[in-house]
């Protein structure tokens, strides 16, 4: 059991989410590039992760799909246009609610694509509620996995599918740079890939995929910064000097561990038929 709390990770969030979405573009979740040589726009390298982790979950126009740790929505209306499916997004963050129901109405779609304030560790959803659940690096922040796991499953219709994609531990090696990261990231655990499966089967899914691709995600990290300076003059226009100094000073913990270090997992598994 994490010592870090809900409120903690929403406060948080609040803090930390207003200029990363400025500068991701409402994609508040990693990058991926194919090698150092790939010119993709750091816009265009988000993106991609939405579209890895999304199509694992083979939606259908009419599901109905939760994403768990929603961010400030741009994701959530990707899978709405993609796919038409209906999402419901939740999230701890004041901030991420207010924003990402503001993208929705911009995008047309608030009719399919809302967004609510809500703790995925105690959900206010009856069982079998949802055909599909998306979690994009939400359960790092999770103050205990086992009951995230045990409440997707919870809500999930029998042969329901979930996704999710979170860091993972490669190595132990230099314990120093991943507390730096850990105290950062407000991580209240960082299972192995292993662990990661073991998780998932134990809350009763049946994992069918899964993957690694730390090293064109945590291991491009020097690409998304010089990406992310580019935006540094536009940004600090916006929120001052003051506030991205702050913000730079607050992350510097993210980048201490070697490349080898940190691994990203996705993993894709659905709920017995049976119930």
């Amino acid at each position: 059991m994490s010592l870090i709390d809900s409120a903690d990770i929403g406060r948080h969030y609040d803090e930390r989410a207003p200029i990363e979405d400025e500068i991701r573009e409402g994609q508040l979740h990693m990058w991926y590039w194919y090698d150092r040589e790939d010119d993709a726009p750091l816009t265009e390298a988000l993106h991609r992760i939405s579209q890895k982790v999304t199509a694992t979950l083979g939606l259908r126009p009419g599901e109905h799909v939760l994403d768990a740790g929603c961010g400030p929505g741009e994701t959530a209306i990707f899978v709405n246009k993609e796919f038409g499916a209906r999402v419901t997004g939740v999230t701890v963050s004041g901030f991420e609610v207010a924003k990402a129901n503001e993208r929705a109405a911009a995008a047309g779609v608030a009719d399919a694509v809302r967004f609510e304030y809500g703790d995925f560790m105690s959900l206010s959803y009856p069982d079998n509620t949802f055909d599909a659940i998306l979690a994009l690096e939400s359960l790092q922040n999770a103050p205990d996995l086992e009951v995230v796991l045990r409440e997707f499953h919870r809500v999930l219709r029998p042969g329901g599918r979930v996704t999710f994609s979170d860091f993972s531990l490669r190595s132990h090696d230099d314990p120093e740079r991943l507390a730096k990261f850990m105290t950062t990231l407000k991580l209240g655990t960082l299972p192995t890939l292993d662990e990661w499966l073991a998780l998932t089967t134990a809350a009763g899914f049946a994992v069918e995929e899964y993957t690694q691709c730390g090293p064109r995600v945590f291991g491009m990290k020097t690409k998304y910064l010089e990406a992310a300076m580019t935006r540094r003059t536009e940004v600090a226009a916006k929120f001052g000097e003051g506030a991205i100094t702050e913000f730079s000073k607050k992350n510097t913990g993210f980048y201490a561990p070697r490349k080898d270090q940190i691994g990203y997992v996705i993993v894709s598994a659905r709920k017995s038929y049976k119930g």
